[in-house]
C-alpha cells in the first residue's frame, strides 16, 4: 500500500513533466499563487498564535517547528490526495467542500460583524508545547485546503508537491508583501475564492457521468485571464 501511495512521486516522467516543461512550471507558478493568496491569513493565524508567548526567543522557536510541520504534513496529504481524489464520489465531496470555502468566505464578507464575534477570542498566555500541538492542528487543516485546490489544478503529484514547497516558504517570507498587495488590490481576495469555485467546477466536471477534463495548462491560462480581468475591475473602480 505504501509502495504505491509513494511510487508516483518516483515516476521519473512525473518530475520530467514538472522542471523540464514549460506547462509544469506553469502549473508550479499557478499553485504557488493561489497557495499564497489563500494561506497568507493563515500565516497571520499562526504568528498570532505564537504571539502568546512570552520569551522571543521561544516564540521563534514555535514557528521554526510550524514550518516543519507544515512541509511534513504537506507531504503526507499530498501523498493520500493525489491517491484518493482518483475516485471519483470523493471528488464530489472535494468539490463540494471548495465551494463551502468559497460561500463560507463570502457569507463572512458580507456578515462581517457575525464573523468577528466568532474570531475574536481573548489572547492567553500558553505553553510552548499547547502551542506548537495548536500550530500543528492548523497547518493539518490549512493543509487540506490548499493541497485539495492545488490537486484539482494538476494530477501530478511532484507538481503538487514542489508547489505546495515553495508555497509554504513563500507566506511565511512574504506574507506581510502579500497583506499589502491585498491592501493596494483588495479584489485579490474575493477573487482568490472565485478561482476556487472555478477549480471546484473542473473536480466536479472530471466526474465519469460528466466525463469533461479541463488540462492543467489551459486551466492556468483561465487562472491569469481571471487575474487579469480583477486588475482591469480594480482599476475600472478607481479611475
Amino acid at each position: 500500500m505504501l509502495t504505491h501511495l509513494l511510487s508516483p512521486f518516483f515516476d521519473a516522467h512525473n518530475w520530467h513533466q514538472a522542471i523540464m516543461t514549460t506547462d509544469g512550471w506553469t502549473i508550479i507558478i499557478s499553485i504557488v499563487i493561489l497557495e499564497s493568496l489563500l494561506s497568507v491569513d493563515n500565516a497571520v493565524v499562526l504568528a498570532a498564535k505564537t504571539s502568546t508567548l512570552d520569551d522571543p526567543k521561544t516564540q521563534a522557536h514555535a514557528l521554526f517547528a510550524g514550518l516543519w510541520s507544515a512541509f511534513i504534513l504537506r507531504l503526507l496529504v499530498i501523498v493520500f490526495a493525489t491517491y484518493f481524489i482518483k475516485i471519483w464520489q470523493i471528488k464530489v465531496l472535494g468539490a463540494l467542500y471548495l465551494v463551502y470555502l468559497s460561500i463560507d468566505y463570502f457569507y463572512k464578507r458580507k456578515h462581517p460583524k457575525q464573523a468577528g464575534k466568532t474570531a475574536q477570542r481573548p489572547q492567553t498566555p500558553h505553553s510552548f508545547v499547547l502551542i506548537v500541538l495548536e500550530l500543528e492542528m492548523i497547518n493539518f487543516f490549512f493543509s487540506i485546503d490548499s493541497v485539495l485546490a492545488s490537486v484539482a489544478i494538476s494530477p501530478n503529484p511532484v507538481i503538487v508537491l514542489i508547489g505546495g514547497i515553495v508555497g509554504i516558504l513563500a507566506v511565511r517570507f512574504i506574507a506581510n508583501a502579500i497583506m499589502k498587495l491585498i491592501h493596494i488590490i483588495p479584489e485579490i481576495e474575493p477573487m482568490a475564492y472565485i478561482l476556487i469555485v472555478l477549480i471546484a467546477l473542473k473536480l466536479f466536471m472530471e466526474i465519469p457521468a460528466i466525463n469533461i477534463k479541463i488540462s492543467s495548462s489551459l486551466f492556468a491560462l483561465m487562472m491569469g485571464v481571471v487575474a487579469l480581468v480583477t486588475y482591469l475591475f480594480h482599476r475600472y473602480r478607481h479611475l
